[in-house]
């Protein structure tokens, strides 16, 4: 299958980025970046896009692709409400608006988090806006749409987009993992579950960080 990212300057992308370009199943891959990656591979092709808010400009080159794994997002952490909303639901949104333009039959992942408030009435604005973020996409009419709700996640040793946190707590995390197994997930597992769940579908659309597991190990299964 043929796949498009955004997100891959981030932890989260990077890691999925990876596990694409390293999985037989997928043919190419495209990401969307305002800023270069800085990587070449055989299978791999980027646009550099300013306006995430409108991606109109660019929707011919989103075409004949079978899934979207959308990986961007920012804490939210020092950022006002509208601020947070913009950034996470309407450049989220605006993506969703063009791809289904293009071809509904794509299968759509996006990264949320534990906690996401699929009411939109709690009192936490991040879990409100991404649970609104949800929602929406699962609204639109697309082959699937899938959120994944990763907790702690333990990353990938190598990749450049770590976060200095985890590359430090990097030696502990196997124990944290062995503590709170419905926690923590691996970003391989991300990865691989993103392409899973294209390829195969899953039960759920919501996946909670032991769905995540779970569905990283269908190959190993079947």
């Amino acid at each position: 299958m043929n796949v498009i990212i955004t997100g891959a300057t981030g932890m989260v992308g990077e890691g999925v980025l990876h596990e694409c370009l390293n999985h037989s199943k997928v043919d190419s891959v495209l990401i969307i970046n305002r800023r270069s990656y800085g990587m070449s591979h055989p299978k791999l092709k980027e646009i550099l896009h300013k306006d995430f808010s409108d991606f109109s400009s660019i929707e011919k080159e989103l075409n004949g692709y079978d899934a979207a794994f959308l990986c961007m997002g920012v804490s939210s952490v020092g950022l006002k409400e509208d601020k947070f909303r913009y950034l996470t639901y309407d450049l989220t949104m605006a993506l969703a608006k063009s791809l289904v333009n293009i071809n509904t039959n794509m299968t759509i992942t996006y990264v949320s988090g534990a906690g996401t408030d699929s009411t939109e009435k709690g009192r936490t604005m991040w879990a409100r806006i991404k649970g609104k973020t949800e929602n929406d996409l699962m609204k639109m009419p697309f082959k699937a749409v899938y959120a994944f709700r990763p907790g702690g996640i333990t990353p990938i040793k190598g990749l450049k987009n770590t976060y200095p946190m985890l590359k430090a707590m990097s030696p502990i995390l196997p124990l944290f993992r062995f503590l709170m197994p419905k926690l923590i997930c691996s970003l391989q597992e991300v990865g691989v579950a993103m392409i899973n769940a294209a390829l195969h579908g899953y039960e759920k659309k919501i996946l909670e960080v032991k769905d995540i597991v779970e569905l990283a190990t269908l190959d190993k299964k079947q």
